[in-house]
């Protein structure tokens, strides 16, 4: 197993160039399933995640090749089980769900894996197949899945669900009729699926508001279509240009799509304004606190929960954490904490005091955000920190040490 040696206290500058989305990428590949030819998708991140769905992939019967950031996938004859083996590492696979029951009628998918932020169940995506002609059974830790063929019909979420937004597209897409899928999630990271739906001839109205329309056709064709860039990714580096007093230009971020993000980074006392040569951030003058709620989108997003919180424990005053997403998401406090910041947690709030510096420790990682926030705190400790556990890290950036070294970071990787 991996951890990450970083020495701390270096400003950092130069330029990075923003990986194609994991969020994104992960459904896209799945929704290949449902294409007649091949799905030529580019800008598609090399991480463990994406390595994984490969894996399943290829299993269901896709015939999949890899070069550089362009992955093809071709399906075949198409078979309906998503082995516990892979799919306990990443929640992603029940995407397969969807997809599966649309092309073939049936699927036998595990129950998911993946980060321990809380149990994210998947009675949604469920009930609303089910509204669709599908029926379930849990059999040994599996969810069987039947229909003939998936009927249009009008869905509601209880709440908006990003997962149960994708699949119910994906499966909507091949019915027979007309969906309308309301309480919808926002993320643009749907929209990056609905839109490469639509490129392979899918017809979608309404994606990026609370309300999509669906008209299923007979079949989809491949197409070419490029993920979208990474936002959370995008959103990392910028607290990494805040917290280290340094300036970085990143290239192909979207910058529309962190709009939550940079507001409060700017309300914090950073610079971030758009060039023609991308978006450039630094540190315009001491670190104020800030509060933050995490909300779905458009409003600030709970992967970025974590990363400001190791902004706010260098800023003046305190700043209060409002996680209203995910129950379980203040493992990385304690960890934090062994660095000296001041954070109390009550609940779903964490309270943070702004302290003069932090201190390198051995810290471990318990989730993909969480370990991004510890080598963001690293990164301005002084000191040396260790972070262990950085298979969650490998699963959601793309060579993170090699980026920040490229702009005067100090991280090497080693075995623990």
């Amino acid at each position: 197993m991996d951890k990450l040696v970083i020495e701390g206290g270096v400003p950092l500058t130069g330029s990075i160039d923003v990986s194609g989305s994991k969020n994104a990428a992960l459904p896209i590949l799945f929704a290949a399933i449902l294409v007649d030819g091949t799905a030529d998708l580019g800008n598609v991140p090399r991480l463990r995640d994406i390595q994984t769905t490969l894996r399943l992939l290829e299993m269901l019967g896709c015939d999949c090749q890899r070069e550089a950031d362009r992955v093809l996938v071709t399906p075949g004859q198409l078979k309906a089980e998503a082995p516990y083996d892979l799919v306990r590492t990443m929640r992603a696979s029940v995407l397969c769900l969807g997809p599966l029951l649309a092309r073939i009628g049936q699927a036998r998918v595990a129950l998911p894996g993946g980060c321990a932020i809380g149990a994210r169940p998947v009675d949604q995506h469920l009930k609303a197949l089910e509204q669709m002609g599908a029926r379930f059974e849990l059999e040994e830790g599996y969810i069987l899945g039947r229909c003939r063929q998936l009927k249009g019909a009008h869905i509601t979420f209880d709440m908006p669900t990003v997962g149960g937004t994708e699949n119910l597209l994906m499966a909507s897409v091949l019915a027979e009729g007309e969906t309308v899928l309301e309480n919808v999630a926002r993320e643009p990271e749907v929209v990056d699926l609905a839109n490469f739906l639509v490129a392979c001839g899918a017809q979608i109205e309404g994606q990026g508001t609370s309300c999509i329309r669906i008209r299923g056709v007979s079949s989809l064709q491949g197409a070419a279509y490029a993920v979208m860039p990474d936002r959370i990714e995008a959103g990392t580096f910028l607290v990494a240009a805040g917290i280290t007093g340094g300036e970085l230009l990143l290239r192909q971020c979207p910058f529309s799509d962190l709009e939550a993000v940079i507001l409060k980074l700017q309300g914090m006392g950073m610079s971030i304004t758009t060039t023609a040569e991308g978006v450039l951030a630094r540190c315009a003058g001491p670190l104020r606190g800030t509060d933050v709620t995490t909300r779905p989108h458009p409003g600030f997003p709970t992967d970025m929960q974590a990363q400001i919180m190791a902004l706010m424990c260098l800023a003046e005053g305190s700043s209060v954490v409002e996680e209203s997403i995910f129950e379980n998401r203040f493992m990385h406090v304690l960890e934090l904490m062994r660095m000296g910041a001041q954070i109390r947690v009550s609940g779903h709030t964490a309270m943070v005091r702004g302290v003069r510096r932090l201190t390198g420790a051995p810290v471990m990682a318990s989730d993909l955000r969480a370990s991004a926030s510890l080598v963001l705190a690293g990164l301005a400790a002084r000191g040396v920190t260790e972070v262990r556990r950085i298979y969650h890290l490998d699963r959601g950036y793309e060579q993170i040490e090699h980026k920040l070294n490229a702009v005067g970071a100090r991280i090497r990787r080693e075995q623990e």
